[in-house]
């Protein structure tokens, strides 16, 4: 059974950050606690079957606002040819990396190769520089890696969001008060928006990514630092930890082994 449905039983926690006490945060423990792990390069067959090398980066990233853009513009510039198989072989410039969507929404730029698309900064399989390594991968990530960098520091906040979603609400309570609730979740198929469900193979889901060793809040734990906080992390894995201890079958992630 390779990928589940979108809907099952999910544990849920509730709590208000210690950070913030307007703020409360809503965690899908059965996500989190899953053993979801990335399998670039291991088994992942790509959202798209005409592009299977390039993992979910195929439509190129949609920047969240102009401080994104900027915080990747900078290590754009410190790409070389070396980091990057599609580097233009001089100074880079916006047109090199950047477009815009049909709705006019700034996003890297879309590259084609043997009919196979992607965003610019995948290389593909068959990159070989001259210092060695090279392979399939996201320059800006390896750029991370050779700078001894956390990935998200360099990488659009889409990229290295996925498959992890935060979304905020506004909640008002009957005595008029409000607060904002920040959720932290699975970023399904549906996140996608419609196309979604026309994409040919997706992770979160499926059960040929369900092989973590650690789960989804520890193996991802800088990821969730940036999107809550130190202290509302540290929170959450009070919360994980009971859960693990405590949890039934019904509360276990579908694709999760048995």
């Amino acid at each position: 059974m390779p990928e589940v449905s979108l809907d099952f039983p999910r544990a849920w926690v509730e709590f208000v950050n210690p950070a913030d006490e307007d703020e409360v945060l809503k965690c899908d423990l059965t996500w989190l606690t899953s053993s979801f792990t990335c399998i670039f390069g291991s088994g992942c067959a790509g959202i798209y079957a005409d592009s299977p090398d390039v993992g979910c980066c195929t439509l190129g990233a949609h920047f969240a606002d102009k401080e994104d853009e900027r915080r990747v513009e900078a290590f754009v510039e410190q790409l070389t040819p070396e980091h990057w198989q599609h580097h233009p072989g001089r100074k880079v410039k916006k047109r090199d990396w950047v477009e815009k969507d049909e709705d006019g929404e700034r996003k890297t730029r879309m590259h084609e190769v043997d009919g196979q698309r992607s965003c610019v900064f995948a290389n593909r399989a068959d990159f070989a520089p001259p210092s060695g390594g090279g392979g399939a991968g996201c320059a800006l990530h390896g750029l991370a890696l050779d700078q001894g960098r956390n990935p998200l520091e360099t990488k659009p906040d889409v990229c290295w969001q996925l498959p992890i979603r935060r979304t905020f609400r506004e909640v008002e309570r009957m005595d008029g008060t409000s607060y904002v609730e920040v959720t932290i979740t699975e970023y399904d198929r549906r996140g996608w928006g419609p196309g979604g469900h026309d994409l040919d193979w997706y992770c979160s889901g499926n059960t040929e990514a369900h092989v973590g060793v650690e789960p989804v809040y520890v193996t991802n734990e800088a990821e969730l630092v940036a999107l809550m906080g130190r202290k509302g992390y540290d929170a959450l894995v009070l919360h994980c930890e009971a859960h693990l201890r405590s949890r039934s079958a019904l509360a276990l992630h579908p694709a999760d082994p048995r």
